[in-house]
């Protein structure tokens, strides 16, 4: 009786014993697995944050590309400004302004032509100087005309219609001379001329002018007078 309680009570203790040894185990198990499903949740959550910063990494990407678009847009800017530059060159040179950087005109940089102006009788020619040299040139003064190889004389310049500053020829720009031949009267002492010389200031070079007309001009060596060269024919100035 007594050997059959004590087993009973060694059974209850070894089964305690038991009960406590799974409760630990269990609660081991439970302690590990904690730490487990931590650290799983702090490696989504990293991952989480490093697919963020990537993210945050392309955003910032982009908007530094969107940097570089401004960039771009100061280019153009730039771009704009070139061409207003471009423009402020452009309007410099339509200026009929001397500069000391411009060379005289001489015979070879200029081509000079004559034609009638007006109706008969004819008494006045438009000389026109064209620059066919491919640069810039000043023509100062006027055109010294001789007419008559009887009459040496340079026909004499009319002051009013000096211009204020020397003309500038730009490439292939023309400038004109008004010349007097005669008063046009019946019983002036006129002579026919096919052809006369000119030359420029500051160069004696001659350049020889063909008459306009099949028959020539009528000049009277004491009424011939010229103008000087201008960009263009004024009234008044030029009307003598």
């Amino acid at each position: 009786m007594n050997t059959t309680r004590h087993r009973s009570t060694l059974l209850a203790v070894a089964g305690t014993a038991l009960a406590l040894a799974l409760t630990a185990c269990q609660s081991d198990d439970g302690t590990k697995s904690a730490p487990a499903a931590t650290s799983s949740t702090t490696s989504s959550a990293t991952t989480g944050a490093a697919d963020g910063g990537k993210s945050a990494g392309t955003s910032g990407a982009t908007g530094s590309t969107g940097s570089a678009g401004s960039t771009g847009s100061k280019g153009s800017a730039g771009s704009a400004k070139t061409g207003s530059s471009g423009s402020t060159g452009s309007g410099g040179s339509t200026g009929e302004r001397a500069s000391a950087s411009d060379p005289v005109c001489t015979a070879r940089d200029v081509t000079v032509t004559a034609a009638t102006q007006g109706g008969a009788p004819y008494t006045h020619l438009v000389l026109t100087a064209k620059n066919t040299s491919g640069h810039s040139c000043r023509l100062t003064g006027f055109p010294h005309i001789q007419f008559l190889e009887s009459h040496k004389q340079d026909a004499p310049a009319v002051a009013r219609s000096k211009p204020a500053t020397p003309v500038v020829l730009t490439a292939g720009a023309p400038a004109y001379a008004l010349v007097k031949l005669s008063d046009g009267g019946v019983d002036e002492d006129t002579e026919p001329v096919s052809a006369f010389s000119v030359t420029l200031e500051d160069d004696p070079t001659v350049i020889a002018v063909t008459a306009p007309g099949g028959d020539g001009i009528a000049v009277d060596p004491a009424k011939v007078l010229t103008g000087y060269w201008t960009p263009e024919l004024r009234n008044g100035a030029d009307d003598f």
